[in-house]
């Protein structure tokens, strides 16, 4: 202990040591220059008394050589104190004991002293130093100016300076070298011969001589001798003149630095003015963000939420049009609406982001923002109906069991949509039709077949959209050719014509007119729009008083058909999609004749609706946004019901068939209620009247979003200046409370049962050895949040978003309202619907609760992650139950379920599933309450179960590597590669963790051999393996005639173990480089199966790059190792299904983009884990398809989260209710859909943009509900067949290609399958009314005009085409008979098996040989 002492005693003396020796080197480094200085010998003039400027000089520098001394005895002083107070005393720190240190950190933390006086000495030095420096500039500055006062400037030495270029060198070297000197001297010269008096007596002898003079004071005052001997105001101007003369020399330092100073000034003051520019945008740019502020609804302490603004900002990014993703990656959108911005925050914080915006660019970005903010309102809007409906939902569920029955709820919008006013039918959507039934409930030949258009969510949707284009063509064509009548003598001419000419010809003469004058519709514009209006107007009025007014029109498809018509001729006529809706009208009519629909009839008359009027007042209003008495007319009267009667006793047997009685149901339900009648008569003229003139209150009730975008630039700008035109901060009478309640009500309000019911495990201490594999279950739960539609109930964020639907967004809040009023009064449950609820309530938590247990108990007893367990290990235990009671009760469970098939050995192995419905099996079996019998055995298993701390902790390591992988194939974009590198990092992993080892892997997969089918049918292609052995191993190829094992694993489907490969015959080597002295390991081999079992690949495991000779698989690893298998058999079968899946996508899209013109875009995203494990889910872009239906696949396709997703959230919207969306945003429809598992949650979602349309025609919204159905079908049965629970079918021949292949073409065998379901619906008297549909003209009637006739001779050809062209798929060799053109012996072929060879019928046989050219001219026609 006393020799570190000792040492630590002797440091500070030998620091003080140094410290003594370093303040003598410093004294003495101040004193030499002083003696230095002392000692240079002062040079005098040859007469002292005379020479002024050299005693002054001399008494400068003596004061200079004084202040030099001063200060640095200051220092001196300074540093004598700092070591005499270092001499005082020493300070002993007490010693530290560390332990268990890590010598680099003792090291480091010994040597901080040291260095801490190190840098304290250093810094006083350098501190020193610039002072001495500083001081000295001071000095010298002084200095000059006592010489500046002493000897003024003489200004006759700016003579010298002149520019020339030939003297200018010359000039310049002797003002620098010469004459700085000479002049003085001579000087000094004149002033001795002025003094000697030599000017007036030449002749007087005397030994002075100028040159001797001059001679002698050049070289007493040599510049290379003698510094700083003081300068005269002469010579001083003279350096000035020096410096600035030597700046013009080319291709010398000066000038050199010259032109880099001017440069840099120039450079300089270009900054200063850019910088100025950019301060004074950067005020205006801000003065115009300060004004947008005003155009925001504000909380109600004048804020807006920053996230609101960061999704501005990342919408206007995101577009592609103007380059700006990377400024994307800046934004950090918060993930709540507690951060808020005032007024001077919200103009800073956007002024951050686009500071370096061009003009254009930012002028883009405030019309953004101003979309912005009538899109926020909006949403307020939306927001506050949802809270409106949620309460209802709240009020309506009194039994609290968190849903409420579908039927009832679509009973009640049925009637309150039937007995509603004709005003407010034309904004709600009709509850009848798709989406708000399922396609399950609609009958095949009603869903394939039926064309009445009626049947649209819009009634009398087509009707409208025709007359409107054909009113529009007809007044266009008029207002053009009065435009083009330039002469009173044409419009004479022309009106006499029109007096002696028919209507029909009038129409004819001026759409034949119409190409010439296309040419002026540019400079028509204007007031083309204003005649629309009018037009428009006169439609509504005379449909309003003839009262039969078409239901459903919009603002978006008038201005949309009026820009299709302005671009194209009028001579062709309407457009092509009024001809179709022409047919659908005919097809209605042929329809109706034969039978009376009951949706129709319980519908009652049609009312008519004035939506158009609604929507043309809206384009009005765009143009004239200072004037709200016409901005929006809505009803304002409110429907209440007279009585209410009960509903309840045709609702109970509504859940046992879901979808084929529900429409019996509904429509029997809605005729229980009494009809609701307004408060008080009104006729046409004066609903009208109140149309026109509607309250200010309801003037904001028409969604902003529909008339901002056909603003000019001058209004817009007119809007930003006008103070008077600020929106007003409330809608309809309504302030905001500053909150969003239903952004985020996915994760409030969706119950989830497993976490209560997991909380409710964590508090009993009955199974406190499963608590922690529980909560490993709830944290790898794979996607949080959504809803699964079942078809009976519906729960909160269901009921609210049906209700929305339902509405619409162009619907006030006033009919929210009374919806609200009127389902409060309506919705009444029984007695025994409540005590089912909560039955239901109950047996869904005991269900929840039974998985919980049940997973955790199998997790436990599976230690090593195998996936499976041992039924005969099982049965011992259970058998114990009881002491062996109950056992022959349990064996009875065996009855009920079917087992695998055992392995070699007389293994039979359960998975997960497997298990738990034997264990609920067994329970069954037992006496006593399920539940509590369930809990007592699973407790009963726990404690039987010994399992060590080690083997605790691997399992948990092991469980959340297997979870990786998994996650890995969930959050993979659809690719394989994160899933392989997962699979072979839990590999290594483990072997280091868990087996000391070094392992190598690869998987392989099997295909079809069709190279080389001698060497067998199929071969193993290696896919993937690790980094090491990559370059010997990845993409080769192992045939069933080459050395190996593999194939054996493939064949008997089990896992072989080799310990020692050296010794194994059977072994095939990839890395040939290795001797095989080296050969030295083991190798595992374990097949890779599917949900049948079948065998689809190998997994291989090798220990040869282990450095230890001996080195085997003991049976923990191969039994983990096994389970990585079937993960990866999961995971592999994952991404493969959501592969299939988009390639149906594709196929359906592409089939409805050849027979649908409407459809903008088409996306396609996929749901995924968030990338936190209590993280929301996102949305992953898969593809984009366009208009003319070109498909772009994302290779790394965006995530979308949905805090990103403010103004767009039907897409989550849609995901979380997994319920079919229709939105508007950004003036664009979309009509976004689920693509729902079998459970019935959502996995992902088609969103279809129609652009401005507000809706699509009937027969295009009837095709996308085919495209719909049959690419869930394919859904449905792609997840089926790869989780196991269906069997593949193989219908077609095409199918057993290959999967690719069949996933191709399976869109079009399910549709395949419909159209022959609904054929053999068809009873004979069907076929018999066709064939007997025929037109012969000497038998028609002579009273049928002529269009009449044409039209029925229309129908009969196409008839005959159809039938004609089905034939020749069954019969293909009617072509070449003499029967083919007789079609009274065609028609012998439509006989009692014609259905039956149509549905055997095999498009894809290799023995079909039919020729589709002919087939096609056919249909073509048809469709023609």
């Amino acid at each position: 202990m006393s020799e570190p002492a000792s040492q630590e005693g002797s440091k500070p003396v030998q620091e003080n040591g140094k410290e003594e020796k370093e303040r003598k080197q410093e004294a003495t480094e101040v004193k030499v220059p002083t003696e230095s200085s002392q000692s240079i010998p002062s040079s005098s003039a040859l007469d002292n008394s005379s020479n002024v400027p050299e005693t002054a000089t001399d008494e400068i520098k003596s004061q200079e050589i004084h202040l030099e001394e001063q200060t640095k005895a200051s220092t001196d002083l300074i540093k004598d104190s700092d070591t005499n107070v270092s001499k005082n005393f020493v300070v002993r720190k007490p010693a530290k004991v560390i332990f268990n240190l890590d010598p680099d950190v003792l090291n480091s933390k010994l040597e901080q002293p040291w260095k801490k006086n190190f840098y304290k000495r250093v810094e006083a030095r350098a501190q020193a130093m610039q002072q001495k420096i500083i001081n000295k500039d001071n000095l010298k500055k002084e200095l000059e100016k006592k010489a500046e006062k002493k000897f003024p400037r003489n200004n006759l030495a700016k003579e010298w300076f002149n520019t020339e270029n030939v003297t200018l060198k010359t000039r310049a070297y002797l003002l620098d070298k010469l004459l700085p000197t000479l002049v003085p001297g001579v000087e000094k010269m004149l002033m001795q011969v002025e003094k000697k008096k030599l000017w007036a007596e030449a002749d007087i002898t005397t030994k002075f001589d100028p040159i001797n003079h001059l001679g002698e004071y050049l070289m007493r005052n040599n510049p290379y001798y003698i510094k700083d001997s003081g300068m005269s105001g002469y010579q001083r101007v003279m350096r000035d003149v020096t410096e600035e003369l030597k700046i013009h020399v080319p291709n010398t330092i000066g000038n050199r630095v010259s032109k880099m100073k001017k440069s840099i000034k120039q450079k300089r003051e270009e900054r200063e003015c850019i910088n100025e520019v950019k301060i004074k945008v950067a005020n205006i740019r801000k003065q115009a963000l300060q004004e947008q502020f005003s155009e925001w609804i504000l909380d109600p302490k004048g804020m807006i939420p920053l996230v609101v603004i960061q999704n501005v900002l990342h919408e206007f990014f995101q577009n592609p049009d103007f380059q700006l993703e990377a400024c994307c990656k800046q934004l950090d959108i918060a993930d709540s609406m507690g951060p808020r911005l005032n007024k001077m925050e919200f103009t800073e914080y956007i002024s951050s982001y686009i500071a370096d915006f061009k003009s254009e660019t930012f002028e883009k970005f405030l019309k953004h923002l101003c979309h912005c903010a009538d899109e926020f309102r909006e949403i307020i809007k939306t927001d506050m109906r949802r809270q409106m409906f949620a309460e209802l939902f709240l009020c309506c569920d009194r039994g609290k069991v968190g849903f409420l029955g579908r039927q009832r709820t679509l009973a009640l919008l049925e009637t309150f949509y039937d007995q509603s006013s004709k005003m407010l039918r034309s904004l709600l959507r009709n509850p009848r039709q798709w989406p708000f039934i399922e396609f399950e409930e609609i009958d095949l030949p009603e869903f394939w077949g039926d064309m009445d258009n009626q049947k649209h969510i819009y009634e009398d949707f087509d009707k409208v959209l025709l007359e409107i284009n054909a009113l529009l063509s007809e007044k266009h064509a008029s207002k053009t050719q009065s435009k083009l009548l330039e002469t009173p003598e044409d419009q004479h001419k022309h009106d006499e014509y029109t007096e002696s000419t028919p209507p029909e010809q009038q129409r004819g003469t001026t759409a034949e007119q119409e190409p010439n004058r296309i040419s002026t519709k540019e400079q028509e514009q204007d007031k083309e729009s204003t005649g629309k209006k009018e037009l428009y107007r006169e439609i509504v009025t005379k449909q309003t008083h003839t009262g039969s007014t078409p239901e459903q029109g919009s603002s978006r498809e008038l201005i949309t058909e009026q820009r299709r018509h302005s671009d194209s001729v009028t001579e062709q006529g309407p457009p092509q999609r009024v001809s179709s809706s022409k047919q659908g009208v005919h097809m209605e009519s042929t329809a109706e004749q034969g039978r009376h629909r009951e949706s129709i009839a319980a519908q009652g008359p049609h009312r008519g609706s004035i939506s158009e009027q609604e929507s043309h007042r809206e384009s009005v209003t765009e143009q004239e946004p200072h004037k709200g008495s016409r901005a929006e007319q809505e009803p304002s009267g409110e429907i209440i019901p007279e009585k209410q009667q009960d509903i309840d006793s045709t609702l109970q047997s509504g859940r046992g068939s879901i979808f084929r009685e529900s429409r019996k149901t509904r429509e029997s339900a809605s005729f229980e209620h009494t009809e609701i009648l307004p408060q008080e008569k009104r006729t046409q003229e004066q609903i009208y009247e109140e149309e026109l003139f509607v309250s200010p209150e309801l003037q904001e009730e028409v969604p902003i979003s529909r008339r901002k975008y056909h603003l000019s630039e001058t209004t817009k700008k007119e809007v930003q200046k006008d103070p008077s035109c600020e929106k007003s901060q409330k809608i309809e009478g309504k302030s905001w409370s500053g909150e969003l309640l239903t952004c985020n009500w996915n994760m409030d309000y969706i119950k989830c049962e497993e976490e209560e019911q997991a909380n409710l495990l964590y508090s009993s201490s009955r199974f406190t050895d499963l608590h922690a594999i529980i909560r490993n279950i709830q944290s790898y739960k794979e996607v949080k949040g959504g809803s699964a539609f079942n078809g009976v109930s519906f729960n909160l964020l269901q009921f609210v978003q049906l209700l929305e639907t339902f509405v619409g967004e162009d619907a006030p809040l006033s009919v929210s309202e009374t919806l609200t009023s009127f389902f409060k009064r309506g919705y009444v449950e029984t007695k025994e619907e409540k005590i089912s609820g909560l039955e239901q309530i109950r047996h869904n938590a005991s269900r929840v609760r039974r998985e919980l247990l049940l997973e955790a108990l199998f997790q436990k007893w599976d230690s090593d992650g195998s996936g499976f367990l041992d039924l005969n290990e099982v049965d011992e235990l259970l058998y114990t139950y009881k002491e062996g009671m109950e056992k022959e009760s349990m064996k009875k469970a065996k009855l009920h379920i079917q087992f695998p098939k055992p392995h070699p050995g007389q293994e039979v192995r359960m998975s997960s599933k497997q298990f738990q419905k034997y264990i609920q099996l067994v329970v069954s079996e037992l006496r006593g309450n399920e539940d509590h019998v369930l809990e007592t055995v699973v407790e009963f298993l726990m404690n039987s179960l010994e399992r060590s701390p080690t083997e605790n902790l691997r399992n948990c390591a092991r469980r959340k590597w297997l979870y990786r992988i998994q996650h890995a194939a969930e959050t993979s974009g659809v690719s394989l590669e994160p899933v392989y590198t997962e699979t072979f990092k839990a590999l290594t992993q483990d072997a280091e963790s868990h087996g000391n080892k070094k392992i190598s892997a690869h998987i392989s997969l099997l295909e079809e051999n069709r190279l080389l089918p001698d060497r067998g049918n199929v071969l193993l292609r290696n896919v993937a393996s690790t980094l090491d052995d990559a370059p010997f191993v990845l993409n080769r190829v192992l045939y069933r005639d080459m050395k190996g094992i593999s194939f054996t694993v493939v064949d008997e489907g089990k896992p072989i173990h080799v310990p020692q490969v050296q010794h194994h015959g059977n072994v095939f080597f990839w890395n040939n480089s290795i001797k095989k002295s080296d050969q030295n390991g083991s190798f595992l081999a374990l097949p890779l199966q599917d949900a049948y079992m079948r065998v689809f690949g190998v997994m291989a495991v090798d220990t040869l790059r282990d450095p230890q000779k001996i080195n085997i698989f003991v049976p923990h690893e191969i039994r983990f190792y096994q389970g990585v298998t079937n993960v990866f058999s999961t995971a592999y079968h994952y991404v493969h299904s959501r592969e299939h899946i988009l390639h149906v996508v594709i196929t359906g899209i592409a089939w409805l983009c050849e027979i649908t013109s409407d459809i903008t875009t088409i996306t396609t995203y996929f749901i995924e884990p968030g990338p936190k494990q209590d993280s929301d889910y996102v949305l992953r872009n898969m593809m984009v398809t366009r208009h003319l239906g070109l498909t772009k696949i994302h290779r790394n396709p965006p995530i979308i989260f949905r805090k990103t997703c403010i103004f767009r959230d039907f897409l989550f919207k849609c995901t979380d209710t997994s319920e079919v969306i229709l939105a508007s945003v950004c003036g664009e429809n979309h009509i976004v859909i689920p693509l729902r598992e079998r459970t019935g949650k959502a996995l992902g979602v088609l969103d279809f943009n129609i652009g401005r349309n507000k809706m699509l025609l009937y027969r295009e919204f009837k095709d996308l509900q085919k495209m719909i159905k049959v690419v869930q079908a394919a859904c449905y049965e792609i997840l089926g067949e790869i989780s196991g629970e269906i069997k593949k079918n193989y219908i077609l021949e095409i199918e057993n290609v290959g999967e690719v292949q069949r996933a191709g073409i399976l869109f079009f065998r399910i549709m395949l399958q419909e159209l022959q379901e609904s054929l053999q619906l068809l009873t004979s008297l069907d076929f018999v009314s066709l064939l007997l549909y025929d037109y012969h003209p000497s038998v028609e009637p002579t009273y049928l005009p002529d269009t009449k006739s044409q039209e029925v001779e229309a129908n009969t050809k196409l008839v005959h085409d159809i039938l004609l062209a089905v034939i020749l798929f069954i019969h293909p060799e009617l072509e070449l008979s003499s029967d083919f053109g007789n079609w009274d012996k065609c028609k012998m072929y439509v006989n009692r098996h014609f259905v039956t060879n149509i549905c055997a019928f095999d498009p894809t046989a290799r023995h079909v040989e039919v020729n589709l050219k002919l087939i096609g001219e056919y249909i073509r026609e048809t469709l023609d």
